[in-house]
């Protein structure tokens, strides 16, 4: 704020010295006060206050710092800065050495301060002592005197920044300036006048003025939410009823793009989920490794008339069991007559067969005249014996550790929770979700051993794909409109509910992940014709009372009930999307 001979600048926090300094070169007035913050960085620096009074001193300027920081007072008086509490305060350079240094340049500034009377060229020397122990309202020249650069009568500075304003609040701090020149001061102060200036906090103002639009902005918002989003209504109407069934046979194609009612043919998509199950089970089986025995077995048999003659010979590989233990033959085994037994019947006998024993084992150490079967040939026996058969037991893989290793791969598959995600898929796209088409296509399986393989774990994987299929409700209703229409009159009854949503589904066929075909038993609900569209529009934003009024108003209506939620909407939303109408058969009905 300038007025004739002298300035007044606030500086802020966030000033910088080159800022400060063309603020005071570009000042109109030979005076300037520059009233400081608290903590104010800038002038900290030795280096900014030399830069501030070289500049000052260069555009004839005389500065006062307006502060009561004292940290600042020796660096202020090491250059020969006046300095004040306030701007009613007296003004000072804080040391007599830099009072004097102050001095000097003051007067070789040449600036000066006119007695009333005196002629404007007449200068005199500044005393710098004599102008700190004067008031800086005295310095200001508050008299009739003119400023020497300007000529311009000196006002009061007035500033309600100090902390006790005095009676000699209007002193100009211009008087600063006239102190540094060369000159007489015979002017009288004139007693200026205390101006409270009140400095509003634009911080807390613009924090305010943000929660009000808040605020303003939720009540909107909340106001559009409970009246228009939140309100909804169901509306039930009890009519005069009947039930058509309907079975059905469609064929859900992803290939196909329109619906064909008499081939049953309906658009539909598949969602597919893909899991990897992994289970292990430790071998749990025991084999014996050791040798296996060996031994010979001469075998008999007894052929009788009708059917007398040689008997077929044993192949070589024919099982022979002893003792419950098997043994395989390793040659052919021919048969020659050994004599009759008696009536009409002959013996036959063979050569010593060598056999081997199907698993290692001591057990299978025979001894002589052990009696063998033949396995297929019951006509046939033997008797020998086998020895040379070890021990050694290794644990093995058995089917049942098969089994166990995919149970426990089976375990970590929720199916239901595959089922819902797979039918909250269809669903965000906007398909009805046929939940029976939920199936599990052909799973790969891996298994890291084989029954009988020694290794002390086995490992199950399955690489299993889940699939569910979906189709558009209304393309599915074209099919149960076909199949309905036959059986009532189309002039007087409608769908009131196509029974979809509790129709029984049958998959006898999985199908491909691209083509199925199901079986539907819909019961489908048959009530008197209703234009629901131009009943909701005709309801819309009425009363309860009013739209039941309206609705009784139909043929073959009995009942009606209004919902509305939430509790406090007492209207039937305006938006017809909003109306759900439920159809209910009447107690009397059909």
């Amino acid at each position: 704020m300038a007025t004739n001979g002298k300035d007044v600048i606030y500086v802020d926090v966030d000033d910088e010295i080159t800022g400060i300094i063309d603020k005071v070169s570009n000042s109109q007035s030979k005076i300037v006060a520059l009233v400081l913050p608290k903590r104010a960085t800038v002038f900290q620096s030795i280096v900014n206050m030399k830069l501030l009074k070289k500049r000052a001193d260069t555009a004839k300027k005389q500065p006062v710092l307006i502060t009561s920081e004292t940290a600042l007072l020796p660096m202020a008086g090491s250059v020969g800065l006046y300095v004040a509490k306030t701007l009613q305060s007296k003004p000072e350079i804080p040391s007599s050495h830099a009072a004097a240094t102050a001095a000097a340049a003051a007067g070789a500034a040449g600036i000066a301060i006119h007695r009333d009377g005196e002629d404007e060229e007449s200068e005199n020397e500044f005393d710098a002592q004599e102008a700190a122990d004067k008031p800086v309202g005295d310095l200001a020249g508050e008299s009739d005197s003119v400023n020497s650069i300007d000529d311009t009568p000196e006002d009061t500075i007035e500033l309600d920044n100090s902390d006790t304003p005095s009676k000699d609040a209007g002193k100009d701090v211009a008087a600063v300036a006239a102190a540094g020149a060369a000159g007489k001061s015979g002017a009288k102060a004139k007693k200026g006048k205390n101006k409270h200036l009140k400095v509003p906090n634009f911080n807390k103002f613009r924090m305010k003025l943000a929660l009000i639009i808040l605020g303003v902005i939720l009540l909107i918002v909340g106001w559009i939410v409970a009246n228009n989003v939140l309100p909804k209504a169901e509306v039930t109407v009890t009519t005069d009823t009947s039930n058509v069934n309907s079975n059905l046979t469609p064929t859900l194609d992803t290939t196909a793009t329109t619906v064909d009612v008499d081939k049953q043919i309906v658009p539909a998509k598949v969602v597919t989920i893909t899991k990897n199950y992994t289970g292990q089970a430790s071998a749990s089986g025991k084999k014996n490794n050791g040798d296996k025995a060996t031994g010979s077995v001469s075998l008999t048999t007894q052929a009788c008339a009708p059917n007398l003659g040689t008997p077929d010979d044993l192949p070589a590989g024919s099982g022979m069991s002893a003792n419950g233990l098997t043994f395989i033959s390793s040659e052919n085994a021919k048969f020659h007559f050994a004599g009759f037994s008696g009536g009409s019947c002959a013996n036959y006998n063979s050569d010593n067969v060598s056999v081997t024993a199907e698993n290692g084992g001591t057990n299978y150490n025979l001894g002589a005249g052990t009696t063998f079967t033949v396995a297929g040939r019951s006509n046939i026996s033997g008797s020998g014996q086998t020895d040379g058969g070890t021990d050694q037991i290794v644990t093995v893989i058995q089917q049942s550790d098969i089994d166990s290793a995919k149970k426990q791969a089976e375990q970590g598959v929720d199916k239901n929770a595959l089922k819902s995600q797979l039918q909250q898929q269809l669903q965000d796209q906007g398909q009805y979700a046929i939940t029976d088409t939920f199936v599990i296509q052909k799973p790969q399986v891996s298994v890291s051993a084989k029954a009988g393989d020694q290794v002390s774990t086995v490992a199950y994987t399955e690489n299993a794909t889940y699939t569910m299929f979906g189709a558009q409700k209304s393309d599915l209703d074209k099919l149960i409109e076909a199949s309905v229409k036959d059986q009532i009159d189309t002039s007087k009854q409608s769908i009131q509910d196509d029974g979809l949503n509790n129709a029984q589904v049958a998959m006898p066929n999985p199908g491909t992940t691209t083509k199925v075909q199901v079986e539907m038993q819909v019961t489908t609900v048959i009530g008197p014709h209703i234009d629901e569209n131009e009943l909701k529009k005709s309801i819309a934003g009425s009363k309860a009372g009013e739209a039941r009024s309206v609705i009784k108003g139909y043929p073959g209506v009995n009942d009606v009930s209004v919902h509305s939620s939430p509790f406090w909407v007492e209207t039937v939303p305006k938006n017809p999307d909003k109306i759900v109408i439920v159809y209910k058969k009447s107690t009397n009905g059909n």
